[in-house]
């Protein structure tokens, strides 16, 4: 995943983003949510893989896994 996923402050202000573009994950992950296909983000983005889709999408899974969330009682 760290091959194709970079965190730069110079890059997208740090957000994560495919490694040497300015695709950040949130943005696949996004357009995954509006019901884009993967041919769709191909089609879109010239510059990005099958891989670069499959490393966003598991560096957003590994993200949501470690954070926690606090929850008031009812």
């Amino acid at each position: 995943m760290t091959e194709r996923i970079e965190i730069n402050p110079e890059v997208m202000l740090g957000k994560p983003v495919i490694r040497g573009t300015r695709i950040p994950v949130e943005l696949i992950v996004r357009k995954f949510s509006e019901g884009a296909s993967k041919e769709d983000l191909l089609d879109a983005y010239p510059r990005l893989t099958l891989a670069d889709i499959h490393a966003a999408l598991a560096y957003a899974a590994a993200a949501l896994a470690h954070e926690t969330i606090m929850l008031e009682p009812a």
